[in-house]
């Protein structure tokens, strides 16, 4: 019998823990709730009633319940983050649905920040947070809402918008 290897055809539910993982780099559930709870102040109870998959190398779905594993269907749930690559990435589908839990590394953009981001343009923007990816989010109805991910470096916010999702607001 080989190694278990990744199947780009089926969903694999996360294992719990490292001590469970077969298959060579997958990340773990555990692993995943750390990150999220480390880079955006989310704990892990956010995600309590989730499940984790992976299709693929390294990008991971989230499902609200449980099924058994694997799953041989085309999609599951929603894209969440991709793990494969140095620095772990958020789906713009996470940061908008979780991101309101963020307590950290959120980026607050004023009105005019708000639309150059939802357009998909990069700014120039002083930040005292860390560098790398943040929720970038603006005032709405004395709320903040998230509008996407960001890739914060050097003074500049990249907005990561989708092209397909990207608006003129």
């Amino acid at each position: 019998m080989s190694d278990p290897t990744n199947d780009g055809q089926q969903f694999d539910r996360l294992p719990a823990t490292s001590d469970e993982r077969r298959v060579e780099g997958r990340a773990t559930r555990r692993e995943v709730l750390d990150w999220w709870d480390e880079r955006f102040g989310i704990g892990p109870e956010t995600f309590e009633n989730y499940s984790f998959w992976e299709k693929g190398k390294g990008k991971i779905w989230i499902l609200r319940g449980d099924l058994d594993s694997p799953v041989r269907v085309e999609a599951l749930g929603m894209t969440f983050l991709r793990t494969r690559q140095e620095h772990w990435k958020p789906t713009t589908n996470a940061v908008q649905r979780f991101g309101r839990d963020a307590t950290r590394n959120v980026v607050e953009l004023d009105r005019d920040a708000a639309r150059r981001f939802a357009r998909g343009e990069d700014q120039e923007l002083e930040w005292d947070g860390d560098w790398g990816y943040v929720v970038a989010a603006h005032e709405l109805a004395g709320a903040t809402e998230p509008l996407g991910v960001g890739l914060y470096l050097r003074g500049e916010l990249q907005s990561l918008v989708p092209s397909g999702r990207q608006r003129d607001i």
